[in-house]
């Protein structure tokens, strides 16, 4: 049962400053872990983001002392959730404006695929990834087939989504991840200063840039969505299948 503090506070806030629209995760008590109300809430502001010509940049953050610890593991994953998930990676990376990330503690699962959505990305030192999803027997999400093989090659793509090894700043930022590594405390000021940097190009200009080098550096972005949900899909299939075939053996 939540508390009345948890009902009372909204799972993401937003601030709109000097035409960047900061959009910030706001389960700290969770690691930010993203549930479906989360999800719904950050979609819906990516959806106002698109129609509102005052925003020209977005900075998505989290609050406390992680960025995001993946998907919510206190319920049993539905197909609504990769839904919703794939929704949001699919909003960040097609919306007409460009979206930094500011990244501290951890972003593991979900939540480092939503990192790597965005255009550019500031990390704090402290910062952590992980990707766990092998192991814990489900598919990526986020279009994370493309952008992850995009930044940081096919080889190295492949070792880090099937061993599921963590990782840290430096290493994400020496194999293509993120673009700046700051000290934990120059996070705010820095992932700031890049989005209002971005705000103050031409909107066309942004736009066009954005649109034409995902284009082409992400040019199976949308089959990539596709195929991770047919295999969590199958997966899914067939972890279920082997399930009763086990309960029938036993019976």
């Amino acid at each position: 049962m939540k508390s009345p503090s948890s009902e009372a506070r909204p799972d993401l806030t937003t601030d709109l400053r000097d035409g960047v629209m900061t959009l910030s995760l706001n389960r700290p008590d969770k690691l930010n872990a993203i549930h479906n109300d989360l999800a719904r809430a950050l979609l819906q502001a990516l959806a106002a983001v698109d129609g509102d010509s005052s925003v020209r940049a977005v900075l998505l953050r989290a609050n406390g002392r992680a960025f995001c610890a993946g998907r919510d593991i206190t319920s049993a994953p539905t197909d609504e959730d990769l839904v919703l998930v794939q929704a949001v990676s699919r909003a960040i990376v097609e919306l007409p404006k460009p979206v930094v990330a500011a990244v501290q503690g951890w972003a593991v699962g979900a939540g480092l695929e939503w990192m790597l959505d965005a255009d550019v990305v500031v990390a704090a030192s402290d910062a952590r990834f992980k990707l766990p999803e092998a192991s814990l027997g489900v598919f990526v999400t986020g279009g994370l087939t493309a952008t992850l093989a995009a930044s940081a090659g096919l080889a190295r793509a492949k070792a880090l989504m099937l061993l599921g090894d963590a990782f840290t700043a430096a290493d994400a930022q020496a194999w293509g991840l993120v673009w700046r590594v700051v000290a934990p405390q120059d996070l705010e000021a820095e992932s700031r200063r890049v989005a209002e940097q971005l705000a103050a190009l031409q909107p066309v200009v942004a736009s066009r840039f954005k649109k034409v080098l995902n284009e082409v550096g992400l040019a199976h972005f949308t089959r990539a969505i596709e195929l991770e949900n047919a295999a969590q899909r199958a997966i899914a299939g067939g972890q279920a299948a082997a399930g009763g075939a086990g309960r029938a053996a036993s019976s």
